[in-house]
């Protein structure tokens, strides 16, 4: 049956001669013929009935024409002209069975029939196969030769010459070999048409131009089987590219092209009828058909024009019409009735015909009306169903319960209003809108469930995200030993209650279990996508992270106090533990260790990057010479080893200057907290100035000269704040100092004299305030002194302005 599947045979001509139109234009359609072009052939055969012509296409070209069966005696089997496609031979090729010729069940319009369908065959056939018996060789009533020698000469008269192969086919082949054979054929067909009648253009033609002949020989079906087989499928073979050169029909004409076969076929039959007398209506049939279709145009009319069936129909158009079935159905049987009456008296069956055919008319006249009621009643039921599902959803009920429920309700409702619509008199099934409607209400339940579930997929989304993106961001920003193993946490314990909390959420929709687990999946996947999108985002700004994570280590204290470089702090190692912290929140940034945490990346930096200028003697490859790292799939990189490395190296060019500050900050408190000259310098003075120290000791008053000097030099310093000046440079300390130089000693002295003018209760107490007051004045910051009394004086900007 697989080898038939696709041969699609056809009742082309029925047994009375009806050509069957419609049917040549489904196959033409079913075996997609109309695109083949001119790359196209036609098979016929011929041949005496019950000769096994069907058995043999059937075998040669995998059709499924009817055969004889012989148990049950012999008789006629193929009735007309068949046609089907064969099956597996390229290019399509399409075979027509054509009744056997000398049966008994046709009688006396055998002959006719056999000409008509012979003539026919010749005409539209590339490959004329006739069947024939090897013992009937010879014979001159055998083998179609009668047949064949008018069919040579109605087509040498009807139609242009074309080039047919006629290939004879030798059943039940006896011991006389085919050389032998073919011969005496051949001889007997050149005969034929040597003694047929022909038009003046062709009376020396020679058979060659118009038929190919091929004759080959068959082994017996019933009593070789296998051997016929064979020697069929051999003969198969011929029929593969039969129209290419050399083939059977390579050498053919005048071929019609695949699109206008079917019409070619219909014209070449009716000029084969057209030679033999038609039967013709008796006149009394004649009248009751123009009868008839008269009074059945009268009954049409009117009830195209009649008042309740406009009415009806207008009606319809704006709005669903209660009743509708029943009325309609009354008016198309008053009709039929009124028809009844007028024709009762013609021939029956013109008058069952004509009632038919009027029938036909009014119900194809109201099925657009009755379309559009169904249309009415679907939409109207569809919109019914959309609320209430809604107020099922909004009143709490889960969705697959609420979907079926209302699904339930509205399928019914539908059925009756579509019976409530429906015409006696019409065969419609409703089947293809109900169906229509029940896909409608499918779409929209699909489509509610995917708005459904996109809202809570976003929730829940929205949750993940409040739960994970902040926390991953801190986490990073931290950047310690344990910041993976804590992120690793977090996401689990976050999607895990994510995931669960869902789950029961998605069990009213009672989804299938692998839509349940891929939606569950997606949402794990969206919090992955979170952490690792959050992990990207940081890498990329990892030099800012590392540059803040340095300078907070670096300007601050363990208590976040901020550093004073007084001199006393160890720069290299503070600036050493400020880097390792930086260089651990690149490690941690450089990859994603979400799934795993067992690399050395941490160990690879720290060994590339700090430890290798401890043994600069030693040779080693650069381990950051690469584009990945060891034991770190490529899409959990985030930083690869010679992006660390570079930004390793601007990190060290960026933070240069914070720490040269640093450095030069603490160099500059302590020069201006340590006043007092070098050791040498102090032993210098000692020696040399041995003689001065010995005045000194002689003539106290030089003592107190010198103190009242360097309370008054003190002052000035302070006042003038001659290292700020400096800091500057030192032209624009020159330049600075020699500008306040004179105000500030005119200011020292008024005030000096405003002192003086005071009057004086104890000297002792009168020297400590006088210069007391003179330190005040001069707006120092922080200066202390001693009187000889060991009295300790001090001058705070917060003093003078308290006093």
């Amino acid at each position: 049956m697989d080898k038939e599947a696709g041969c699609c045979s056809t009742h082309l001509i029925e047994g009375d001669g009806t050509f069957n139109g419609e049917g040549l234009d489904n196959f033409i359609k079913e075996v997609k013929l109309a695109e083949c072009g001119l790359s196209y052939a036609v098979v016929a055969i011929m041949g005496p009935q019950s000769s096994g012509k069907s058995t043999l296409l059937n075998n040669l070209f995998h059709t499924n024409f009817r055969e004889m069966d012989a148990y049950r005696g012999r008789s006629q089997t193929t009735k007309g002209i068949w046609m089907a496609r064969c099956v597996g031979i390229e290019p399509c090729t399409i075979v027509m069975d054509l009744e056997g010729t000398d049966g008994r069940e046709r009688g006396e319009d055998d002959t006719a029939f056999e000409k008509q369908s012979a003539l026919f065959a010749l005409a539209v056939s590339d490959i004329v196969l006739i069947n024939m018996w090897c013992h009937d060789i010879g014979r001159e009533q055998a083998a179609n030769k009668p047949l064949l020698k008018t069919v040579f000469q109605v087509m040498l008269r009807l139609f242009s010459p074309r080039k047919t192969t006629l290939m004879f086919v030798i059943r039940d082949k006896t011991r006389t070999p085919l050389e032998n054979l073919e011969p005496v054929l051949r001889e007997d067909i050149q005969k034929i048409w040597d003694s047929v009648p022909k038009p003046e253009a062709h009376k020396q033609t020679p058979l060659s131009d118009f038929f190919n002949v091929e004759v080959v020989a068959l082994s017996s079906f019933e009593e070789k089987e296998e051997q016929f087989k064979e020697q069929v499928a051999s003969l198969r073979q011929r029929f593969f590219h039969s129209i290419a050169p050399n083939g059977l029909a390579g050498d053919r004409r005048g071929v019609v092209p695949a699109s206008g076969f079917s019409f070619s076929a219909q014209q070449i039959w009716e000029v084969i009828k057209e030679n033999k007398d038609l039967d013709l209506p008796a006149h009394k049939v004649m009248v009751a058909t123009v009868r008839c279709e008269e009074i059945a145009n009268e009954k049409y009319s009117f009830f195209v024009t009649n008042e309740d069936w406009c009415d009806l129909k207008d009606a319809v158009q704006s709005h669903l019409v209660p009743g509708f079935g029943n009325k309609l159905s009354s008016m198309i049987e008053a009709s039929l009735s009124s028809y009844d009456e007028e024709a009762t008296y013609f021939e029956d069956g013109v008058r069952s015909a004509k009632r038919k055919q009027l029938e036909e008319k009014l119900i194809q006249l109201v099925q657009p009306t009755y379309q559009l009621m169904l249309e009415h009643i679907q939409l109207e039921t569809l919109n019914k169903f959309k609320k209430a599902l809604e107020d099922a959803l909004n009143g709490g009920q889960g969705f697959a319960k609420a979907a079926w429920n209302c699904t339930e309700s509205f399928m019914t409702l539908f059925d009756e209003q579509c019976k409530d619509v429906a015409i006696k008199q019409a065969v419609w099934d409703s089947a293809k809108v109900r169906d229509k409607f029940s896909c409608e209400i499918d779409s929209h339940i699909a489509e509610v469930q995917t708005a459904k579930l996109a809202e809570l997929n976003a929730l829940y989304e929205s949750k993940l995200k409040v739960a994970l993106e902040g926390p991953v961001a801190a986490l990073l920003e931290g950047g310690g030993d344990d910041t993976w193993l804590a992120i690793r946490k977090l996401f689990h314990q976050e999607t895990k209650t994510t995931i669960s909390d869902f789950s029961d959420a998605l069990s009213g929709f009672e989804m299938d279990k692998k839509a349940n687990e891929e939606m569950i999946s997606n949402l794990e996947i969206f919090a992955r996508g979170i952490v690792e999108g959050k992990t990207k985002e940081e890498a990329g700004k990892a030099l800012y992270r590392m540059k803040e994570r340095f300078t907070s280590l670096f300007n601050h204290d363990a208590d976040s106090m901020p550093r004073v470089w007084t001199g006393k702090e160890d720069i290299r190692a503070i600036t050493k533990i400020a880097r390792s912290s930086s260089l651990k929140l690149l490690s941690v940034l450089a990859a994603s260790r979400l799934d795993v945490d067992g690399d050395k990346i941490g160990d690879t930096l720290v060994l590339a990057l700090v430890d290798h200028k401890k043994d600069k003697n030693t040779p080693m490859q650069d381990p950051l010479v690469s584009s990945t790292w060891e034991e770190v799939p490529a899409t959990n990189t985030l930083i690869t080893p010679v992006q660390c490395k570079s930004l390793w190296s601007q990190f060290q060019r960026e933070t240069e200057y914070t720490i040269t500050q640093a450095i030069a900050s603490q160099e500059a408190n302590k020069r201006n907290n340590n006043m007092l000259p070098p050791p040498w310098a102090i032993a210098a003075m000692f020696i040399l100035g041995f003689n001065e120290f010995m005045t000194l000791l002689r003539n106290p008053l030089w003592l107190l000269v010198i103190f009242v000097g360097y309370l008054l030099f003190k002052a000035l310093w302070v006042q003038l704040d001659i290292s700020g000046e400096f800091s500057n440079g030192m032209l624009p300390g020159i330049l600075s100092l020699s500008t306040k130089f004179l105000p500030t000693v005119t200011n020292l002295l008024r005030k000096l004299a405003e002192e003086g003018q005071k009057p004086v209760v104890t000297q002792p107490q009168v020297l400590g305030s006088n210069f007391q007051g003179v330190v005040s004045s001069s707006g120092s910051s922080g200066v202390t002194m001693e009187n000889g009394n060991g009295t300790e004086y001090t001058s705070p900007t917060t003093h003078v302005k308290e006093q």
